[in-house]
């Protein structure tokens, strides 16, 4: 079972990063927004790999 605190080690910047892409995307005509969506890719993206490579680490 995961512990709640992994829980929300995980979570935190999932949802940190989805929030960036919608607001990102709401901005894609500015550079600020592409940058925004980038960020957001990213924290999502280095979350899951973070997670397989701890699971494939066990």
């Amino acid at each position: 079972m995961i512990s709640m605190s992994a829980f929300h080690a995980m979570l935190i910047p999932i949802l940190s990063g989805m929030i960036l892409l919608a607001i990102g995307f709401n901005f894609r005509d500015k550079n600020a927004g592409v940058l925004a969506m980038w960020v957001g890719m990213l924290m999502i993206l280095a979350t899951v790999v973070y997670k397989i490579l701890a699971k494939l680490n066990e």
